[in-house]
């Protein structure tokens, strides 16, 4: 699989009636590769990974790499807190035909960066595909830092990590620490985006592009062709919408965009709940003010 690049989608997953909305799932899938995106990446904590079932994680990676059809790669979702589970949710999502794992680091255990390492040992020795690192401290309560990072990229197998520390420098840091040059060093936070690519970065994987794809997409693809000012324009221009649709907790916000859009329904899955009153004037006050969304 060549290196992961560009803008990838933290894609939601639509529920109907307290099931999976495949229809809409697929409908989604199609829309953001129409519209530039680079890459899948359901059953992330935009996709709300931590409450779909076995089988519905199943089929709702089997429906993005369906919809695909290898134009994109899928970036599966797969993380937990149990190792055993992870190696297990991996295997099920190569079964489903996903291209790669996203794997978050363990939440709640707090493993030290020894356990990090090995736990990322054995998802990539026993999992069975391609591995992409998730640091996102605010939802795990750890912080993978630079050298373990480095330290688990030099492993056969793990391809890239996503970075949502919400530190400017950690792409820098990771690449002082050594990394190889084919290891992808995605943005995990939309703002970040054109940072990390100046920094050396080759993509994000965005909440934001579920309704925007298009425009992070020509994001990407400006700063790639040497626009930079047009890159921060659209960086720019993206940071009203940004804070609006994390103004509640991620994927509250973005599926009551994606429901005004008329894309969605906007159910979630306990314990997230619908958006709140002030929270969806907000979101829709931004996407006005944005332009073409409403």
């Amino acid at each position: 699989m060549s290196r992961l690049r560009g803008s990838m989608v933290a894609l939601v997953t639509p529920f109907r009636d307290g099931a999976l909305d495949e229809a809409a799932l697929r409908a989604l899938a199609r829309w953001q590769i129409e519209k530039g995106t680079s890459g899948l990446v359901p059953c992330g904590t935009t996709g709300e990974g931590a409450t779909v079932t076995a089988d519905e994680h199943f089929r709702i990676v089997r429906a993005c790499a369906e919809e695909a059809r290898g134009r994109v790669p899928v970036i599966a979702g797969c993380g937990s807190n149990d190792t055993r589970k992870t190696i297990e949710n991996v295997q099920r999502a190569k079964e489903a035909g996903a291209d790669a794992a996203l794997v978050v680091t363990p939440y709640y255990n707090k493993p030290t960066p020894e356990g990090l390492f090995r736990h990322f040992e054995a998802v990539a020795k026993q999992g069975g595909l391609p591995v992409v690192l998730y640091n996102v401290p605010s939802r795990t309560a750890v912080d993978m830092l630079a050298d373990t990072v480095a330290r688990c990229a030099k492993l056969p197998g793990i391809i890239g990590v996503k970075e949502a520390s919400g530190n400017v420098v950690r792409i820098a840091e990771i690449q002082a620490a050594g990394v190889p040059p084919d290891f992808a060093l995605l943005a995990g936070d939309d703002m970040f985006t054109l940072p990390t690519l100046a920094s050396g970065g080759h993509g994000v994987i965005s909440v934001v592009a579920n309704i925007a794809p298009a425009d992070l997409a020509g994001l990407c693809d400006a700063y790639f062709a040497g626009d930079l000012a047009k890159a921060q324009r659209a960086q720019t221009r993206f940071a009203s919408l940004v804070k609006a649709m994390f103004c509640e907790t991620n994927p509250m916000p973005v599926k009551h965009a994606l429901y005004r859009m008329g894309r969605i329904s906007p159910e979630l899955r306990l314990p997230l709940v619908p958006i709140s009153q002030s929270g969806a004037i907000r979101v829709e006050a931004a996407m006005r003010e944005y332009g073409g969304l409403l």
